[in-house]
């Protein structure tokens, strides 16, 4: 049995305070559209608080359920998930919001299968290359199972449509595959796939397309479809230094759209400014540093591709989220971990947060 250690408190503590920002600033970015919509302010900001309840103990209990009973559900996690995403686009089952059918609704609450998806990857990649850490520098017996697997949920999520996401878990299974070991040919190979692929997917589905040419210059249809990137970068552009002052968001009252959700980046830097912004961005750095150090210093295979995982989830998403506010590359709906609003994202990212810290325990590392 590996000797047992105190968690990680440095990643607890950035954690609780991303959580904490994500649930003040979810209040402050939705209060306008939450009384316009539903006659109340509060709205979004109980629905938020509760997730954030759930998901504090959803990460407790992680924390100290010991991470490699894991590799036994791993599998069942992986088919559940197809399952959920096969489901979720049967007439009469999925909810459709904006155009895209992405979640279950259960007794007035929704539930996102790819959500389940990003973890239930990383865990059966993980036990997968833990089983036979020698599969990663073989092309038949690592790469092309991670392509085929990969493919699976990325077709099943881009029939939602969600590209984004799709994206992400790919991304993801192949940072996975990296760090378990496989060949830089093998890489180069696989990006080299991914990008023509990505080129076919722009160039043939007219959404997508549309939003690349939106990206190159949103100035030139700023009442349509370069509306939303405008508004933001209005946003960004007001907060200045140090922003206008918590709460005195101008945006957020009906001229960007949804600000608690994908673009509440934006808020922050208007409310908060690039003293804010730039605090945020530091806090996810270090919580992501903190994360490759568990990784490293995991005492198996197992626990180090899934720490990996967890923290690629955070990196992969943050970067995005924050390119697309900022206009850096095309809009795409991406959340920003633990501060957006949204449910199943909150509950399930602080539950992979409690498997990193339970991973943690088992790590030996300098806990300053």
């Amino acid at each position: 049995m590996n000797r047992k250690y105190p968690v990680d408190y440095n990643i607890l503590i950035s954690v609780l305070v991303l959580v904490s920002i994500g649930v003040v600033m979810v209040f402050s970015a939705s209060s306008a559209n939450a009384y316009y919509q539903y006659h109340d302010s509060f709205y979004f900001l109980k629905r938020q608080l509760l997730w954030a309840i759930i998901g504090f103990f959803a990460m407790t209990f992680m924390m100290n359920f010991d991470y490699h009973n894991l590799k036994k559900l791993s599998g069942v996690l992986l088919i559940l998930s197809i399952i959920l995403l096969i489901v979720i686009l049967l007439p009469g089952v999925g909810s459709t919001r904006y155009n895209s059918t992405r979640w279950i609704e259960i007794g007035g609450f929704t539930l996102q299968p790819s959500e389940i998806a990003k973890y239930a990857i990383i865990l059966f990649f993980a036990k997968y290359f833990d089983k036979n850490p020698s599969y990663a520098k073989s092309f038949k017996k690592g790469v092309v199972p991670v392509l085929f697997i990969a493919g699976i949920f990325f077709l099943l999520i881009m029939k939602e449509p969600n590209f984004s996401t799709a994206g992400t878990i790919f991304i993801i299974s192949l940072i996975i595959l990296f760090v378990a070991g496989a060949k830089l040919s093998f890489m180069v190979t696989l990006f080299g796939l991914g990008g023509s692929a990505a080129l076919i997917v722009v160039t043939t589905v007219k959404y997508i397309r549309q939003r690349v040419f939106t990206f190159l210059n949103p100035w030139q249809d700023i009442k349509e479809h370069g509306y939303q990137i405008v508004q933001s970068l209005y946003a960004l552009g007001s907060g200045g230094l140090f922003g206008v002052g918590l709460g005195r968001s101008r945006q957020k009252f009906m001229y960007l759209p949804m600000p608690q959700n994908d673009f509440i980046f934006s808020i922050i830097g208007e409310e908060l400014g690039l003293i804010g912004t730039a605090s945020i961005l530091l806090l996810f750095l270090y919580l992501i540093i903190r994360g490759l150090r568990v990784a490293a210093k995991a005492p198996d295979v197992f626990g180090c591709l899934t720490a990996t995982g967890i923290i690629a989830v955070i990196g992969v998403q943050t970067l995005i989220n924050v390119a697309v506010v900022t206009s850096s590359m095309p809009a795409t709906g991406v959340s920003l971990p633990f501060i957006s609003y949204g449910g199943t994202s909150t509950v399930f990212m602080m539950a992979a947060m409690g498997i990193l810290l339970n991973i943690s325990r088992y790590a030996n590392m300098d806990r300053s």
